[in-house]
């Protein structure tokens, strides 16, 4: 009777090995008729018959990953599997070990060691422009397994049986990322070639790849990089990446149309921002990023950047400037004498601002509605004292979280309660200890218990789910109003703000009372 407990199988084996007494009896005959048995071959009979029972339990089995989990190594000695790994990523082409199959307990492992392998590969692909190609090795079988596009390239009715395959369309570096998907489900993205990545994707319909990459966009959206991603998203049909980028477009209109980014956009999404109703930016602010954006096409046509060539590139998009809602000393100051206006442009516009009968103009004349900001009120009420709520150069501070990503534009903070009087204040935002932004102005209260905004530069986009640190030091001569009841949490329209007290705090503001009464966001 043998016993077998296989730890890790959920399952028991109890085997029988039964010998039958009439078997042996007749086994025996058998032996004893041969005249060349000896007794001691007769002694030892093999098993004729036997019989399996195995018991096994009702728990599921587990699969081999479960089975034998990837360990860490105790050390920092590179392991086998490590090498391979990284021999992979090189691209060194090394014969593996003998058996270097046994190195790897999943199905997964093993087939991530033919990544960028030339083992057993039946295709290579020459990746990239002519003068900056790289030769990739493939496997048929796994490429048709990981995409439907490979799958009719290799297996499919009208299936070319090449064994070198150019694409001069990608880059090597995206097509890497998307075999490294393919073979070992794993995504490594990087910044500067996830673009690629995802046209890669698009292009051999890898969707979850493809939905990692516009994730991974979505995450490291700035107002540096949102009218060049604003461009891609269009081209590649991914609308809601185009909505995330008009957001932060929007809020921080000011901050992407100086960016180097805009320069590079097509004139297609030039147009669609120049028409943008929402935009939240000054008129002259916009002007000159579309002259920007003129030199840099009249680089990209070879034409000299002259006034001529500026205009030319630009043709109707200056229109969809909004010239005459410029303030007049922006317009006399900036536009007036940029030279990219006709003389009876100019005199035109001179008199739309000044005379009672107003020209027709080929410019959209009404101003664009920009964003409306909203405003998170933390109190339930305030109060003053006679003594309370003095200002000694100390710190007043809050921590606060969203649900919703968010654009801080500034905060509302209480006057005097002594009649009318100036202060001057120090605004500023953290995150994890780091100065996001700040600024230092001055605002003058009327002596009532509303509220005065103080506003930063350009707004600061706020991630869900993480908590800043909003401070201020307010330096008067006079007592002001402070808040009472303060609340935790605060639901201001489709957004949830979350209060706690922070640690910078050094003139007694918290949660339940103080000073920074509202945050003041675009959403």
């Amino acid at each position: 009777i043998l016993m077998v407990d296989e730890k890790g199988k959920n399952m028991k084996c109890l085997t029988f090995f039964l010998m039958l007494p009439e078997t042996v009896k007749n086994r025996s005959k058998k032996n004893s008729k041969k005249g060349n048995s000896s007794s001691s071959s007769s002694s030892k009979l093999p098993p004729v018959c036997y019989e399996i029972i195995t018991l096994k339990t009702k728990k599921k089995k587990k699969m081999a990953a479960d089975i034998f989990p990837r360990k860490k190594p105790a050390n920092s000695n590179t392991t086998a599997v490590q090498q391979y790994h990284q021999q992979n990523l090189n691209n060194n082409n090394t014969i593996p070990a003998p058996n270097w199959q046994g190195l790897y307990p999943t199905i997964r492992e093993r087939n991530a060691v033919m990544f960028n392998n030339d083992l057993m590969a039946d295709v290579h692909f020459v990746v990239g422009p002519p003068g900056g190609t790289q030769r990739l090795p493939g496997h048929k079988y796994v490429l048709a397994v990981g995409s439907s596009v490979f799958h009719a390239m290799f297996y499919g009715e009208l299936a070319e049986d090449k064994d070198e395959i150019r694409i001069p369309d990608v880059e090597p570096a995206a097509f890497l990322a998307m075999l490294k998907y393919i073979y070992c489900d794993e995504i490594d993205l990087a910044a500067d070639t996830v673009l690629a990545t995802l046209y890669a994707a698009k292009k051999y319909i890898v969707p979850h790849l493809a939905r990692a990459c516009v994730n991974f966009l979505e995450t490291s959206l700035s107002a540096k990089n949102a009218c060049v991603l604003l461009s891609q998203s269009c081209l590649f049909e991914e609308p809601d990446l185009t909505q995330r980028c008009w957001e932060v477009i929007d809020a921080q209109a000011e901050l992407a149309l100086k960016s180097e980014g805009f320069c590079d956009i097509d004139f297609q999404t030039l147009e669609s921002i120049l028409r943008r109703e929402t935009l939240n930016a000054k008129e002259i602010v916009v002007f000159e990023a579309a002259l920007n954006w003129a030199e840099v096409e009249c680089q990209r046509q070879e034409l000299t950047a002259t006034i001529e060539n500026k205009r030319k590139v630009l043709g109707k998009a200056l229109y969809l400037i909004r010239i005459p809602t410029m303030a007049l000393d922006d317009f006399a100051n900036g536009a007036a004498q940029s030279g990219i206006l006709t003389l009876n442009e100019t005199n035109d516009i001179f008199l739309w601002y000044t005379a009672a009968k107003k020209p027709e103009l080929q410019f959209v004349s009404k101003p664009r509605k920009g964003l409306v900001p909203q405003r998170c009120h933390r109190f339930q009420s305030c109060a003053y004292r006679s003594n309370q709520w003095r200002y000694r150069g100390r710190c007043d501070s809050i921590q606060f979280a969203v649900d919703k990503r968010v654009f801080i534009a500034g905060f509302g903070l209480y006057g005097s309660s002594c009649g009318s009087a100036e202060y001057s204040a120090k605004i500023e935002l953290k995150r994890q200890g780091v100065i996001l932004c700040q600024n230092l102005s001055k605002y003058f209260s009327d002596g009532s218990s509303n509220t005065f905004p103080v506003w930063f530069e350009y707004p600061v986009q706020i991630e869900p789910d993480t908590f800043y640190t909003a401070s201020v030091i307010l330096d008067g001569n006079e007592l002001s109003y402070f808040g009472q009841e303060g609340m935790t949490e605060v639901q201001c329209g489709k957004v949830t703000v979350q209060f706690q007290c922070s640690s910078d705090s050094t003139n007694g503001t918290g949660v339940q009372g103080g000073q920074i009464p509202e945050l003041i966001f675009y959403a």
